[in-house]
């Protein structure tokens, strides 16, 4: 499948949101960024792990922007391309017809950013 260019969009329009809710609640965008690194951290679960599941929830939740972040955090922390569509099966198994289909979005994050 031929990327459109499409996700990093997505991951343009979070950057935008993020410097302007960082100029009207810094406390909050801190609160927030404090929760995930305190969810995503090493532990049990191993980060690539642990994105692979934010890919399926992604999913899940039917959201292209998290999609398009969570896939290219798991490629960043060595996710392969089989193990995100992999996570993406899951999430079509709990969410039947409608999650199959956002699949299309994460094969194309795939291939824009460069998973192997």
């Amino acid at each position: 499948m031929a990327s459109t260019g499409d996700q990093k969009h997505y991951l343009d329009q979070l950057a935008t949101m993020t410097e302007e809710v960082a100029r009207k609640d810094p406390k909050f965008l801190a609160a927030w960024g404090e929760l995930s690194q305190q969810a995503k951290k090493p532990g049990a679960i191993n980060v690539k792990t642990k994105e692979l599941i934010c890919v399926a929830l992604s999913i899940a939740a039917h959201c292209g922007y998290c999609i398009a972040t969570h896939v290219n955090n798991a490629i960043r922390n060595g996710a392969t391309r089989d193990e995100i569509l992999e996570a993406g099966f899951v999430a079509a198994l709990m969410g039947g017809g409608p999650s199959l289909a956002y699949l299309a979005q994460v094969i194309e994050a795939c291939d824009e950013f460069g998973a192997r």
